[in-house]
């Protein structure tokens, strides 16, 4: 699997669906799975952000682990995760320099596992599943809380 790239594609103002579609878009795919506690302080978040961007962050985290997790443990999901990684820049992100923080920590939660984990171990087990109810529960605070 390769690790997410950014893209600079022309963008035509704010989207007001943007976050709503994204949001939705991860939650059927967590649902999909079978359904903690975030790190704020590891977001690279800036006073110009929006309030739900250290939740955003930490699910991109968790969406990069979950795209090395899944398939190594035997899950044919393919390019899911990636796939959500995208359609929640496509959604969300508007200007270049939060897309490349987004894919960074994308591809810190991939890298994170694949340089410790070569085959599915019941910590592999654990962690996957540790991951996938605390993404769900970041799609329900974040919908929750800031949806419009």
């Amino acid at each position: 699997m390769i690790p997410l790239r950014a893209r600079s594609p022309a963008r035509d103002g704010v989207r007001t669906r943007g976050l709503r579609a994204a949001s939705l878009a991860c939650a059927l795919a967590l649902l999909m799975l079978g359904s903690g506690l975030r790190d704020p302080a590891a977001a690279q978040v800036r006073p110009e952000d929006p309030p739900y961007e250290a939740d955003l962050m930490r699910l991109s985290e968790i969406m990069g682990a979950l795209h090395y997790l899944r398939p190594l443990c035997g899950a044919a999901d393919g390019t899911l995760w990636r796939d959500q990684m995208r359609a929640l820049l496509d959604a969300e992100v508007s200007d270049d320099a939060r897309s490349r923080r987004f894919i960074e920590r994308f591809n810190q939660g991939y890298r994170g596992f694949s340089s410790v984990y070569r085959q599915c171990t019941p910590a592999a087990k654990t962690a996957l599943a540790r991951y996938i109810e605390e993404g769900g529960a970041l799609i329900r605070n974040v919908t929750t809380r800031y949806n419009r």
